[in-house]
């Protein structure tokens, strides 16, 4: 009797769950206008009002200028003990994973020519994670989570611009592709960003008065959201800029390509369930590991920055990487599509799985 009623409290308890998550106007909000945005894209592309060109007109400003300012506002914040230690313990498992991932993702594809196991696992470790996953992050978790998935990308960039070149392409490590890691607007926003978070305990303070408690604050001298709002608002003006237009730029690449080709080769779906399922999947595991271990422990904010970092599709860089070097050009376009379509599905979901997961002990 005793097991049937603490059976029935667990359902009880999950159901309570799943009930708040569904009716939470934040996450119902974020899912519906990542949807509906990708799916104006995708009408306007399939109807000739936009074109291609735009899609890329569209990108070129989210990554120059509406995720640099993004990234860089989410630094524009207090720190403290936890969010600094979450902080470093992102950065390490942003460089942790990315290292396993390597080595771990060759073994899906061992039973395929050579040439497609190197590609797909190279297109497996990488995702969109700047251009699809923080618009995304910081829609549903604002601020902090952005803050987050900018320190995580971290060690991405590292291996995007050197493993996955130098395996791609057959070459050595060029100069070029060091200066793109290094002078990338995103990259310079978010060190910049890191640099100035962290430091703002050892430069001078002044005191300023906050327009939404009435209240005096001492903050570093270059804490523009508060003693240069002139400058912090133009910033949050291109930030908002991000998500739409990233999505809107995503359903445009999708209504340009025909999916029925793609849609046809079956490896693309097998990859597609490995790079939105089964990597997530992977590293909610180890992070559960390493939390309840505290060997590496992080919160719930910090686990789905991760999660919805991962199960991005595949990353615009390493797909260019293929095939611009000739690597199973059209198996990478395929899987390009394949996996964005894949994405636009499991992200909502795993959205939903991420907020019943933050109702429970385990990442509080």
């Amino acid at each position: 009797m005793s097991l049937t009623k603490k059976l029935l409290e667990a359902i009880f308890t999950m159901w309570k769950s799943l009930s708040e998550t569904l009716t939470n106007m934040n996450v119902i909000s974020a899912v519906s206008s990542t949807l509906f945005i990708i799916m104006l894209g995708f009408f306007l592309r399939r109807k000739n009002i936009l074109t291609d060109q735009v899609g890329k007109t569209l990108s070129k400003v989210v990554l120059t200028v509406a995720l640099p300012a993004l990234a860089f506002n989410s630094f524009m914040q207090n720190i403290d003990g936890k969010t600094l230690s979450q902080g470093m313990n992102v950065l390490i498992w942003g460089i942790l994973i990315y290292i396993l991932l390597i080595l771990a993702s060759p073994f899906l594809y061992k039973k395929l020519p050579k040439d497609k196991e190197e590609v797909l696992a190279v297109l497996t470790t990488f995702g969109s994670t700047t251009f699809f996953g923080i618009p995304i992050v910081g829609a549903v978790w604002g601020a902090k989570g952005v803050m987050y998935s900018s320190i995580f990308n971290i060690g991405y960039r590292i291996f995007l611009y050197s493993y996955a070149y130098i395996k791609l392409s057959g070459l050595k490590l060029e100069m070029k592709n060091i200066k793109q890691m290094f002078l990338n607007p995103v990259v310079i926003a978010t060190f910049l960003g890191l640099f100035l978070w962290l430091a703002q305990d050892l430069v001078p303070h002044i005191s300023v008065l906050q327009s939404s408690t009435k209240q005096t604050v001492d903050v570093a001298f270059y804490r523009i959201d508060l003693t240069a709002p002139w400058i912090y608002k133009p910033l949050t003006y291109l930030a908002n800029l991000a998500s739409p237009l990233a999505w809107l730029a995503i359903g445009i690449t999708l209504g340009s390509i025909p999916f029925k080709e793609a849609a046809s080769d079956k490896l693309s779906w097998y990859y597609s369930f490995n790079k939105v399922v089964l990597v997530p999947l992977l590293n909610l595991a180890l992070l559960a590991l390493l939390t309840l271990t505290h060997i590496l422990p992080v919160d719930n904010v910090a686990l789905a920055t991760v999660i919805v970092m991962m199960a991005t599709p595949t990353a615009t860089v390493a797909a260019a990487y293929a095939i611009g070097f000739d690597r199973d050009a059209l198996l990478t376009s395929n899987a390009s599509l394949i996996s964005t379509f894949s994405a636009v599905i499991a992200i909502p979901i795993w959205i939903v799985i991420l907020n019943l997961i933050a109702q429970t002990p385990i990442f509080n």
